[in-house]
């Protein structure tokens, strides 16, 4: 198909330039790329809030999203001058300099690159190293689904009523559910892994029939994993309001608790989602509002270690060997190793 001419759109005084507008990224559904901007420019105040002043990873799809998946952690060097950034560093020890979203123009500017995916950090860029978002991911493994993740999040939500929490809910735009937590900016990124290590067990605890903290595949079994690796430096989950790779052009919309005892996420798209913004606002509108102390989930690891033994868990293959972690050896490997 012939590519259609290029079109400039007018965003709050920024230029936005949309090349051929009408190409279908998402096939199912038939929504362009130009459906895909109006998306994003019809929930601005959401996504912006998700994304602000926070280092971001762009997972973009120039073809479509059943086109090559491009996961660009450093922003184009031809950027217009408005577009800001975040320089961070990575376990590997190099750093970028990555998007960093103050206005809903920039949202525009990198959906027109094809970015459908926007990934950003649980830090913000001027102190990268202690995050102000604690992320709970409730993935629903072989044989589970979207029922089940909701089934958990009701003891998540008990168990953060506890510690004092107030945590803000999305669905994935999957099978799965997220759950945020504002921090006080006082703890690394380790801190932090380890505190939702340790809430994720006390969960497991609580329904083992139902939740897995096992890192390996292997051993999960018919369960929600609870993936605390998400708190990890450099890991990135899907923003609110970000839309999802598929053909279903599914968004990760952020729900009220007691809406997870009904809604379905493949309601939630590029087209159903404006709407329903326009008529409840953002409903992480008041995240900010609330910091946390995150020493009561510091002191139930603490207990975890002193009481019963539990240590680190491993970290994802692409880290450096962490302090105190324990052997990353698949289980059935190392059983034929011994």
């Amino acid at each position: 198909m012939a590519a259609t001419p290029a079109i400039e759109l007018d965003v709050d005084g920024r230029t936005v330039r949309v090349s051929n507008p009408d190409k279908v990224y998402f096939s199912q559904r038939g929504e362009t790329k130009l459906d895909l901007v109006n998306y994003y420019l019809a929930v601005g105040p959401g996504i912006v809030r998700a994304l602000f002043e926070r280092p971001c990873m762009m997972q973009r799809f120039p073809d479509g999203v059943e086109g090559e998946a491009i996961y660009q952690k450093r922003a184009p060097t031809n950027h217009p001058e408005w577009v800001e950034t975040a320089r961070v560093s990575f376990p590997s020890g190099r750093h970028a300099d990555e998007l960093c979203v103050t206005e809903v123009a920039t949202v525009a500017w990198a959906a027109n690159l094809g970015t459908v995916v926007f990934h950003p950090w649980p830090s913000r860029r001027d102190d990268t190293e202690h995050p102000d978002e604690m992320r709970i991911d409730l993935d629903p493994q072989p044989g589970t689904d979207f029922d089940d993740a909701r089934r958990v999040a009701v003891a998540v939500h008990e168990l953060l009523d506890e510690v004092g929490f107030v945590g803000y809910p999305k669905t994935s735009g999957g099978r799965g559910i997220h759950i945020y937590v504002r921090l006080q900016t006082r703890w690394t990124f380790t801190e932090i892994r380890r505190a939702v290590l340790a809430f994720s067990r006390e969960i497991e605890r609580r329904i083992p029939d139902e939740v897995t903290t096992k890192w390996w595949k292997e051993e999960r079994g018919v369960k929600v994993f609870l993936d605390y690796n998400q708190n990890a430096r450099d890991r990135t989950i899907a923003a609110a309001y970000s839309v999802r790779a598929n053909p279903r052009a599914t968004v990760s919309t952020p729900v009220t608790w007691s809406e997870l005892a009904e809604v379905e996420p493949n309601d939630f798209t590029i087209a159903s989602v404006p709407q329903r913004f326009a008529q409840v606002g953002d409903l992480h509108a008041t995240i900010d509002d609330i910091a946390h102390d995150l020493t009561p989930l510091v002191e139930m690891a603490d207990r975890d270690e002193r009481d019963l033994g539990l240590g680190d868990a491993p970290y994802p293959p692409n880290f450096p060997k962490m302090d105190g972690e324990p052997a990353r050896v698949q289980p059935s490997r190392a059983k034929k190793k011994d």
